[in-house]
């Protein structure tokens, strides 16, 4: 960023917008955005040829003839603006979540430089009694009944699924299944999958009614990515099956964006929620350790060796302060 004691915009307007989206107004003093024109003509003189001169070494007088005027102030204007914009959101305390799209209604030599940018900005979250919400959500009736049938057909799974040879993957004979102990490890695998649904059946009653709760005026840009990644993921299951996507659509007659309409509230959701969570996290001061944050990236990175690092730690920290809220919220009844 430019370094100048001055501000280098002036005449600044924050207008709000629906959807947490803003409109900024403002102008460039004349003195500040004519101080870019050295550097915009040493970038012009770089990046192109012209017979008879050096690279980076043309005479502005030809230059100018060359390119004209109006290619040097939009160069001039580009310079300007990523330094305008970041201090803008930095001196306002901004929080951008989308690309900003820039107007220019006014650029001339000696002139202000005057411009428009409208960006989506992360929303206000005003959080209904999420506690009270947390104490009336019923718990799921939990149980450590397990029928004979339920492992009979547990079993009977587990087997189809080694079948081949005869033998599972270990080598053991298929017989060897067919024991008390075995059948104790499975009843006990189906007790514990009975009381992990039942707190993720609570868990979703509780989100539920705390996205109900509360008021977000949620930006397009964070249910288009909640969308994408409902996308992301249909696809990976669509080719995991084997199935390839143009024939699904075919089949289903419909087109990937009839699928999207269809996903949008589910996106939309989501990203209410992430957001309340994240409102509740802030309030209650919970965040993950970050000898957990590491330990969790460094299993995603075994397991994808070409992920990106600071994704997975964004990614570890987000799932991670998320179990710790549901947690939190889940000790106010036990």
């Amino acid at each position: 960023m430019k370094e100048t004691k001055e501000k280098i915009y002036s005449n600044v307007a924050i207008k709000k917008l629906p959807k947490s989206e803003i409109e900024i107004t403002a102008d460039m003093p004349a003195a500040v955005f004519d101080s870019y024109r050295t550097v915009a003509l040493k970038n012009i003189n770089n990046s192109i040829t012209i017979d008879g001169f050096r690279k980076g070494n043309i005479p502005e007088k030809v230059l100018i003839a060359k390119v004209g005027e109006k290619t040097i102030l939009e160069e001039m204007t580009e310079l300007a603006l990523s330094d305008a914009y970041p201090a803008i959101v930095i001196d306002h305390a901004l929080d951008p979540v989308s690309r900003p799209e820039i107007s220019i209604t006014k650029m001339a030599t000696g002139n202000p430089l005057e411009f428009k940018i409208r960006t989506a900005i992360m929303p206000e979250v005003t959080l209904g009694d999420y506690k009270k919400i947390a104490k009336e959500t019923p718990k799921q009736k939990e149980t450590a009944s397990v029928s004979e049938k339920e492992i009979d057909e547990a079993l009977a799974n587990f087997k189809k699924s080694h079948e081949g040879d005869g033998h599972d993957h270990a080598g053991h004979d298929h017989a060897s299944f067919d024991t008390p102990e075995f059948r104790q490890k499975i009843k006990e695998a189906l007790v514990e999958n009975k009381r992990m649904d039942a707190i993720e059946k609570r868990r979703i009653a509780m989100a539920d009614k705390i996205v109900e709760t509360a008021i977000i005026d949620l930006p397009r840009v964070l249910v288009e990515s909640e969308t994408n990644r409902i996308e992301a993921q249909f696809k990976e299951d669509i080719s995991r099956m084997g199935v390839n996507l143009d024939d699904y659509l075919k089949s289903a007659k419909k087109t990937l964006d009839d699928l999207r309409t269809e996903w949008a509230p589910h996106g939309e959701k989501k990203a209410k929620l992430q957001l309340a969570l994240n409102k509740i996290a802030e309030l209650e001061k919970i965040r993950a350790e970050e000898k957990e944050i590491e330990a969790e990236v460094t299993h995603i990175l075994e397991h994808y060796k070409d992920a990106d690092r600071a994704r997975a730690h964004a990614y570890a920290a987000g799932v991670l302060t998320n179990e710790k809220v549901f947690q939190f919220l889940e000790k106010l009844t036990a």
